[in-house]
C-alpha cells in the first residue's frame, strides 16, 4: 500500500504543528527560569530611573516614542516618505491638546 500525497501533506501538517506546540513549551520553561533575573533586572532600571524600552534603533523619533519630537518625522518637508521602516510599525501620535508653558514657572536672568 502507497501513501497518498495527501497523507503525507497531514503527517508533515501534524509534525509542523507539534513542533509549533513545543516552541510555547520552550518559552513557557525560559520564563520560570529567568523569572528571578528579569525581577532584579526590573528592580535595576526602577532604582536608576530608566526611562521606556528602546522598541526600535533606526530613527531618533523612533527610539523612545513618549521623549519623540512631534516634527522629528518630517526632517524634509510634512509630505515626505517614511525613511525608515519601523516609523509605518508604530501608531500615529495623538494630537496634544493641553501645553504646559515653561515660560511661567522659569525666572529670567537679570
Amino acid at each position: 500500500m502507497t501513501a497518498r500525497l495527501s497523507h503525507r501533506a497531514i503527517v508533515l501538517f501534524a509534525l509542523m504543528l507539534a513542533l509549533f506546540a513545543l516552541t510555547f513549551a520552550d518559552a513557557a520553561h525560559l520564563r520560570a527560569s529567568r523569572a528571578g533575573a528579569l525581577a532584579g533586572e526590573a528592580g535595576l532600571a526602577a532604582r536608576l530611573g530608566l526611562t521606556d524600552l528602546c522598541l526600535f534603533t533606526e530613527a531618533r523619533y523612533t527610539r523612545h516614542l513618549s521623549q519623540a519630537d512631534l516634527h522629528s518625522a518630517f526632517q524634509d518637508h510634512p509630505l515626505a516618505f517614511e525613511h525608515f521602516p519601523s516609523g509605518s510599525l508604530t501608531a500615529p501620535r495623538l494630537p496634544v491638546t493641553e501645553h504646559e508653558y515653561l515660560d511661567r514657572k522659569t525666572k529670567s536672568p537679570d
